[in-house]
Parts: C-alpha cells; structure tokens; sequence
C-alpha cells in the first residue's frame, strides 16, 4: 500500500483549540472524523491512520509547537518510510482571503514558522504544501494577537463548507495527484 504523510500544523492546549493559526489540526481532525477514526498519542504528536482504496494516509498532529514541526515531520517520515513526494503540509496562510486553498509543491516558507523549521530539519523547500487563507484583517503590530485568535462568526457559518472542501483536496492530492488537485482547487 502506497503511504502518505498528512501533517497539520497547530499548537497543543486548550488555549489555541479554535484559533486561526490551528487550522491544520482543525483540517485534519474533520478528515479523520469524515473517515471515521480517532487520532491517538504518539510519538511527537497525535496520529489517526486512515486506509483507502490501497493507500494509507498517516494524518499526524505534532505536539511539538509549531514553531518545531520539523522534528515530528521528520520522525514520522523516516519511521513510515515516506517519499518526499508524499508529504503534504498543512497549514494557514495570512497572505490568502479567509477560506482560500492553495496546494503548492515546493515554495519558501512564506515567513510561517512552522514551514521554516520543516524546511531547515529536512534541508529542502520540494514538499508539497497546502495552505488555507486565514485573511489579514489586522491592524499594524497585531499580527500575533489575530493568528492566535478565534475565528469571527461569519467565518465560523462558512467553516463546516470550507473544511469539506479541505477533505476533498487532501483525498485529490492522494488519488488524482499535485497536477489535476491544484487545476481544481487552487484559489477556490
């Protein structure tokens, strides 16, 4: 069975449940909800293993913070014996509209630190990334304070649709390939 490395990028606690900056764990526990398994401890995160149509994607939320996703990533990959080619990196984006997906596979870090450290542990930029748009609705010098803040409630009526939309890339990327999944859902 060919495997994939799923990693959703956020930060453990119950103060950062919700908030923009941990729409990775968020993306991925809809997926792991939508295919009906439970994420468990493990090493350097949490991990749900999801088995479909002869792939195995291994969905992993680190516990390392996000500023050291690196390490988790990494661990995971050389455990599970993952290409390059298979990881996929899930994370916000402060430089896309609210609800904006975006696959890319390979780019710089775009000033996330989580990316920053992915690509200093691993030594390379050519991983496939998925972004999702959290906006910039901030005023100068509030940066932190509105990605480790909670989503508003017109974002939260169109979350359910948005997170769907997320599982679908995510099974794209797995089934259909980095090609036809940003054709279909980039910018969308």
């Amino acid at each position: 069975m060919k495997k994939y490395l799923i990693a959703g990028l956020g930060n453990i606690g119950s103060e950062y449940v919700g908030t923009r900056h941990n729409i990775g764990f968020q993306i991925l526990d809809h997926l792991a909800q939508d295919a009906s398994v439970d994420f468990e401890p493990d090493r350097l995160g949490e991990v749900a293993r999801i088995k479909k149509k002869g792939r195995i994607l291994i969905c992993l939320k680190p516990s390392t913070y996000m500023n050291r996703s690196g390490k988790a990533v990494r661990y995971w990959m050389e455990k599970e014996k993952i290409p390059r080619e298979n990881l996929l990196v899930v994370t916000d984006d402060l430089n896309l509209p609210f609800g904006t997906l975006r696959l890319k596979t390979k780019g710089s870090d775009g000033g996330h630190n989580g990316l920053k450290d992915i690509q200093t542990v691993l030594g390379h930029t050519s991983y496939c990334r998925f972004r999702f748009g959290i906006g910039s609705d901030f005023d100068r010098g509030r940066q932190v304070d509105y990605v480790l803040g909670t989503w508003s409630d017109t974002e939260l009526e169109t979350m359910p649709e948005r997170l769907k939309r997320s599982t679908e890339l995510i099974h794209s990327f797995v089934f259909a390939g980095t090609a036809i999944t940003m054709n279909t859902f980039n910018g969308t």
